[in-house]
């Protein structure tokens, strides 16, 4: 690795300073030096460095926190859409469903993200290198591998609904992923004159249509497109909490390290609620009320994020102290010319 070097001066001595990595200049120093310096110390007091240090970083670990949360919240809707589509299913989720979802997770939440408090290894980490990247490989990995599992939860909330939900129509896998076939003199109605055919028929039996037995009203019934939403919102608001800190666990620094993210959270969680209960705000949504067991599944597939980004925690800071006993051992034992 280059070594780095370090110019402080008081004195008309630009050269050195010029020519270092970073120049060093006092306050009550001379002015041409002061000129040439990239850091003038206004108050002569070499803790400023220390403090400036740790709030720009600060300031990058926030940035790359506000870039990761809107990256994988984005990821997430693509990924929820795309999949809904290749795989046959409804609409998950309505243009101004979509603009709702963006409004709650790109407002309030993203910009208190900005709030967040300097990680307690801030210091402890050593300089990112010149040709490091501000968006690196683990940070498009991290938000890729989040946005791809916010979209499968949206999905998987829309399949429980239609197909294991005590209020869904209880459909086939087939019959959701072909719902489109489903016509007017498909369903109930359709099953029964089957019936009553047969039966004047005399025949024990008689072929029906595939989606016998089907409202198919039900391919459009708000109820999902509440659950998917919802869903949504929770693991977007769980997903803000995360990025409290890059690197450290939620049980190292608690989501009240940030009490306007928090409370953007809870605002968040508030207005979803309001908007499923309100009955004109909900018709404006086309969206409908939730039973307590339909809330208990968002909330089970919403809680899996939390781990996930726990996981890249812990992998990032593993890889840290690693990195970290290697260079002790590197300055202990040096090579010999």
């Amino acid at each position: 690795m280059r070594k780095r070097s370090l110019a402080i001066t008081r004195t008309h001595t630009p050269p050195p300073l010029s020519q270092a990595d970073i120049g060093v200049a006092m306050g009550r120093g001379a002015d041409v030096a002061k000129g040439a310096a990239d850091m003038v110390l206004a108050d002569d007091n070499f803790a400023t460095i220390v403090s400036a240090i740790e709030q720009g970083r600060a300031i990058s670990d926030n940035t790359r926190a506000f870039l990761r949360f809107l990256l994988s919240s984005n990821l997430g809707e693509v990924a929820a859409i795309a999949g809904a589509s290749a795989a046959g299913l409804p609409a998950v989720l309505l243009p101004l469903q979509l603009l709702w979802v963006n409004l709650v997770t790109d407002g309030l939440p993203a910009v208190a993200l900005s709030f967040n408090p300097p990680s307690p290894s801030a210091m402890q980490r050593p300089p990112r290198a010149r040709e490091d990247g501000f968006v690196d490989r683990h940070l498009i990995v991290r938000s890729t591998t989040v946005g791809m599992y916010v979209g499968a939860a949206v999905l998987a909330s829309v399949l429980w609904w239609y197909l294991l939900s005590p209020a869904g129509p209880h459909v086939t896998l087939w019959q959701l992923t072909n719902w489109q076939e489903c016509t007017a003199v498909d369903g109930p109605a359709a099953a029964a004159a089957a019936a009553a055919a047969a039966e004047g028929l005399g025949q024990a039996s008689m072929a029906t249509s595939a989606f016998a037995r089907v409202d198919c009203a039900s391919f459009n019934d708000p109820h999902a497109r509440s659950l998917a939403l919802t869903t949504f919102v929770l693991i977007e608001m769980l997903n803000a909490l995360n990025a409290i800190s890059e690197d450290e666990s939620l049980l190292s620094v608690p989501p009240w390290a940030n009490k306007w993210l928090l409370a953007a959270v809870c605002a968040g969680v508030l207005q979803q609620a309001l908007i499923l209960s309100l009955p004109p705000i909900a018709a404006l949504f086309e969206v409908a009320p939730l039973s307590p067991s339909e809330w208990a599944v968002a909330a089970s597939l919403s809680m899996p994020v939390v781990l996930i980004d726990e996981a890249f925690k812990w992998r990032r800071r593993r890889t840290r102290t690693e990195r970290a006993k290697s260079d002790t051992g590197t300055n202990m034992h040096p090579h010999k010319p």
